[in-house]
Order: C-alpha cells, then sequence, then structure tokens
C-alpha cells in the first residue's frame, strides 16, 4: 500500500524558493512512476511535474519548465518538487501522485495514489 504525505509548503515573495516533499510509508516507493500536481483556487487540478522510477526520465509542464526540478531519493521513500522563482500564479495545493506505468503522464486519473496537498501562497 503506499501512503503519500507531503510537506513543505508555505508563504513565500515572488522569486523565492520552496522544496516540497512527499514521503510513502510504503515498501514498495521504488517500483512506482511519482508526480505533482497543483489546484490553484477557482480552477481545475493540473499536472506540474513527473518521473520515472528510476528517477533518469522526467517531464515538466512548459509553465514550471526551467524553474521546478522534480528529484527522487528512493532510499528515503521521498519525491522532492524543488521551486525556484515562484511567481503569484504558482499559488496553489500541491498534489503528490504515484502510478505503476507511464503513459499519459500528465492525466491525473490514471495515478492511483494521492497525498493529502500542501500549500503554496506566493505573494506579489
Amino acid at each position: 500500500q503506499v501512503q503519500l504525505v507531503e510537506s513543505g509548503g508555505g508563504l513565500v515573495q515572488a522569486g523565492g524558493s520552496l522544496r516540497l516533499s512527499c514521503v510513502d510509508s510504503g515498501r514498495t516507493f521504488s517500483n512506482y512512476v511519482l508526480g505533482w500536481f497543483r489546484q490553484g483556487p477557482g480552477k481545475e487540478r493540473e499536472f506540474v511535474a513527473a518521473l520515472t522510477s528510476s528517477g533518469r526520465t522526467t517531464w515538466y509542464d512548459d509553465s514550471v519548465k526551467g524553474r521546478f526540478t522534480i528529484s527522487r531519493d528512493n532510499a528515503k521513500n521521498t519525491v522532492y518538487l524543488q521551486m525556484n522563482s515562484l511567481k503569484p500564479e504558482d499559488t496553489a495545493v500541491y498534489y503528490c501522485a504515484a502510478r505503476r506505468d507511464f503513459g499519459a503522464i500528465t492525466r491525473g486519473d490514471l495515478y492511483d495514489y494521492w497525498g493529502q496537498g500542501t500549500q503554496v501562497t506566493v505573494s506579489s
């Protein structure tokens, strides 16, 4: 069973940085593709980034490419999202999610497990 818990959210000024973490308490973490999604106020949930079980292949939404970096430490059962040069439009609840394959990687409905989310607020 995969159980995901996010942390690291908070309030930051535009241009600042945050690092989100997502820990899995299960024992099969290294087998899963992991992704980050976000849902801003009044918006639908959207894909942010994902990476394969090995961490060697990554995907990013164009809106965060060059600013955000996804990574994982399988020894610590943790996936990270380093967010730099934050903008007010990055304000959202950020969720990590897990799935076994990587087809249609941006589709949230294909992820099997979700965390509870962590709030990121970027002030202008």
